[in-house]
């Protein structure tokens, strides 16, 4: 086996685990701006929650497509060309969220901020859909022809897996959501949180467990069905910490269960980087898919100096921003007088 495509095979799998683990609960806090928060109090508490780090988790989806492109541009071509709809549909849905963001509090009035609260809600549930269809169907397959090229219109790749995909990290989103803001906040937000996080464990995991086996089912290997079998434990050991009020442990098992089921899924379809539903004769491996040694020398050089200032830089965020948030920092709602106007008033007077 080629030592250096392996190797980014399973950067790009860690990339695309960190993505799912970090942005996975500030997307799942979007959601959960219509589905929890009562009043825009909390609303706000939730979002104060995200505040400082959403932009920053957002950076590992970015590397996790470039990765790809430098390191497996015939995968990255396949797979973005044959998902350029629904891709098209997350950009925008995280454009309007990261808009969202920024104007929800330019208006003081309930009207204007339920607008942007919902393009939050909707915005984070298309894009986990999203990118769990487009990961699930990267490890399950895509109907590709020879030349790696689409076979069919513009919805080929809609199937039932890549519906499983979608509700899988919509679903473990939300789970994480709530295991983050048990964690992060406090008073009553804290509590319900907590709550709903062990009511829903069980029925929230079901779609995830659901794609792992079914990756396994069609390629798994011992080790890899040894995995699903410690992520499920690490799920109890999530379900047993939350209950008992224990929320940190709660939520690195919960990330725990997450890294276990990604390397049973990632190792299952190694070395296969896109299936072919049309023949395993046009599978897309590493291979046949990656750059060349020279390309992913000069990656993993810029890597080794590059990853260790980015995950220095998160890490110092995080525990910049450790405070729990509640209620009761969140100042009362009120209007203001945009920069530009203060100033024309004031040469007024």
């Amino acid at each position: 086996m080629e030592l250096l495509p392996t190797i980014w095979f399973i950067a790009i799998a860690v990339l695309w685990t960190g993505y799912l683990f970090l942005e996975g609960f500030d997307l799942g806090v979007g959601m959960l701006m219509k589905l929890f928060a009562r009043n825009n109090t909390e609303r706000r508490v939730l979002l104060n929650t995200i505040g400082p780090v959403w932009d920053g988790n957002e950076v590992w989806l970015l590397t996790a497509g470039g990765a790809t492109f430098a390191a497996f541009p015939l995968w990255y071509a396949s797979l973005f060309s044959a998902l350029y709809l629904p891709l098209l549909l997350v950009l925008v849905a995280l454009i309007f969220r990261a808009v969202a963001f920024e104007y929800r509090g330019k208006v003081d009035t309930d009207r204007w901020r339920a607008v942007w609260d919902w393009a939050i809600a909707a915005g984070s549930l298309v894009a986990a859909f999203g990118v769990g269809a487009a990961l699930a169907l990267t490890t399950t397959g895509l109907p590709l022809n020879a030349n790696g090229d689409r076979e069919g219109g513009p919805f080929a790749w809609f199937s039932g897996y890549a519906v499983l995909g979608g509700l899988a990290v919509v679903c473990f989103s939300l789970l994480h959501a709530l295991a983050f803001l048990a964690l992060k906040t406090d008073g009553d937000i804290r509590h319900r949180a907590r709550r709903w996080f062990v009511r829903l464990l069980p029925v929230l995991l079901l779609p995830i467990a659901g794609w792992a086996i079914s990756v396994q089912l069609l390629s798994g290997e011992a080790w890899t069905i040894a995995a699903v079998a410690a992520a499920v434990v690490a799920a109890a050991f999530a379900w047993h910490f939350g209950r008992n009020g224990l929320e940190g442990r709660a939520f690195l098992s919960l990330g725990a269960f997450l890294l276990l089921g990604s390397a049973s899924i990632f190792g299952a379809a190694f070395p296969v980087v896109l299936p072919s539903t049309i023949s395993a004769d046009f599978n897309l491996t590493i291979s046949n898919a990656s750059s060349s040694d020279y390309t992913l020398g000069l990656m993993s050089i810029v890597a080794c100096v590059g990853l260790p200032l980015v995950l220095a830089y998160q890490a110092w965020t995080y525990w910049v921003f450790r405070r729990r948030v509640s209620a009761a920092h969140i100042p009362e709602a009120h209007s203001f007088l945009p920069a530009i106007a203060a100033r024309a008033l004031a040469r007024k007077d």
